[in-house]
């Protein structure tokens, strides 16, 4: 047996292709399949089956394509109700595929119907797919679908990962969902591992009372990023295939007045000059998440990019979220560009907030600001700028110096503080921590 890994790291989720003398198993695919398909044709392996552990709320699925795309059989869980054809997965029904064998176990508690799939050969337990129930040293959260639901799935959870931990303690444990990811409740670490290192280091195993259990995965709720609530609707009733990455040309003129403009240049081709109304995100592993947190879901948008910038895997994270409205991009602004910002180092930023008139905005997430922060800040987390507004305390009329963790929060926060009408001074590949540590410096100097 062989299990490949696909990671996608702006999402915190992993794809599995299990092998098996020439059969495989593919488990919760993201929507860009390709990928997958060519590793199982380069091990001339036969897809037999295509396993989803629940209807996944941060991403659409490219489960019913692949296997559309390839014959297997799509495995669901019974619970779930899709409305296209697939088997269903009933708790401890066992799915023959001929000396490879799939026990579902049902385990809620991320989602109600949330499925964990046992995959025995010649009768022996080889590894469990648990995807967003037992994490590595974590578990799936609780609250997607809502707060109200969020006590009752906790408890049930706090069932499902005992249910786990009684499988034998050398058993493989490959779970969806893992660092990065706003599935899980508190940071889960490795990406994979065994029932029996859980039951040695994971500290929710340690809780006995179901209720305590779920005051632990309640205490310190993550954000929600926007685009989730469309996720568990899309695949429950089906995604269509991936869009083409490739968009056409458009000049700065062209740009429809209804569109979102992205800027995907480098931060510093960004400070010099955007245009009017554009929001910059740099391209990294999370700008889909961004986008789809920040703009409205399924709108209309441009991209505004450098003369050869690919743009492929920009048009794959908004694909891989459900987002296949990109219709054009702009390469060359010419004198269109005139919303601008200003970029600074740490030591500029620090002497900057110095001055009698600055103002820092701090735009981390709240868990964020609990461990560190800089007297006398404004406090509003990225997302909520464009929910909440800009806070009412920001002077228009004197410049906005931002800061988050590393830089990349802020100069997307700059460039929506810009195109409001403010002055925006962005700290650049540095952070609020970095801002602590040298004002201590300084004050000990």
């Amino acid at each position: 047996m062989d299990v490949m890994s696909f990671r996608t790291p702006g999402l915190g989720d992993q794809t599995y292709l299990l092998t098996h003398e020439g059969k495989g198993v593919l488990v919760d695919p993201q929507r860009d399949i390709d990928r997958f398909l060519r590793a199982a044709a380069a091990r001339d392996v036969d897809l037999r089956f295509v396993l989803e552990t629940h209807l996944h709320n941060d991403y659409v699925s490219g489960a019913e394509q692949a296997a559309l795309r390839t014959g297997a059989e799509l495995v669901l869980p019974a619970a779930a109700a899709a409305a296209y054809r697939h088997t269903p997965a009933f708790h401890l029904e066992e799915i023959d595929g001929g000396g490879l064998v799939i026990r579902p176990i049902h385990t809620p508690g991320h989602t109600p119907e949330h499925t964990s799939y046992l995959v025995l050969i010649d009768g022996e337990p080889v590894a469990i797919f648990s995807g967003g129930s037992l994490l590595v040293t974590s578990a799936g959260r609780p609250d997607l679908l809502g707060p109200e639901r969020a006590r009752s799935l906790a408890r049930l959870q706090h069932i499902s990962l005992r249910r786990l931990a009684a499988l034998p303690p050398g058993l493989a444990l490959f779970p969806t969902h893992g660092e990065g990811s706003f599935c899980t409740t508190t940071g889960a670490g490795r990406l994979t591992s065994t029932i029996g290192s859980e039951i040695e280091h994971n500290p929710l195993l340690a809780i006995d009372d179901a209720d305590k259990f779920a005051d632990e995965l309640m205490a310190f709720p993550m954000p929600i990023p926007a685009f989730y609530r469309h996720m568990g609707p899309a695949n429950t009733l089906g995604v269509p295939p991936m869009p083409p990455v490739t968009v056409p040309a458009l000049g700065p003129d062209d740009v429809p007045a209804a569109s979102h403009v992205i800027d995907i240049r480098p931060r510093q081709a960004q400070a010099r000059g955007m245009l009017p109304g554009s929001l910059g995100i740099e391209p990294a592993d999370d700008f889909g998440s961004w986008a789809g947190w920040l703009l409205p879901y399924q709108e209309p948008i441009t991209l505004v990019a450098e003369p050869g910038q690919d743009l492929a895997e920009a048009v794959t994270q908004l694909a891989q979220i459900g987002i296949d409205t990109v219709h054009g991009v702009v390469r060359d602004l010419g004198e269109a560009a005139t919303q601008t910002y200003e970029l600074l180092d740490l030591a500029a930023f620090i002497e900057r907030l110095a001055q009698p008139d600055a103002q820092l905005l701090d735009v981390r997430m709240p868990s964020e600001w609990r461990q560190t922060w800089v007297a006398g800040a404004v406090k509003r987390f990225l997302p909520d700028l464009f929910t909440q507004g800009i806070p009412a305390e920001l002077d228009r009329d004197r410049p906005v110096l931002v800061a988050c963790g590393t830089g990349r929060r802020a100069a997307i926060a700059g460039s929506h503080l810009a195109r409001q009408g403010y002055r925006p001074v962005v700290l650049t590949d540095a952070g609020i921590p970095d801002i602590v540590t040298a004002l201590k410096a300084r004050d000990a100097a």
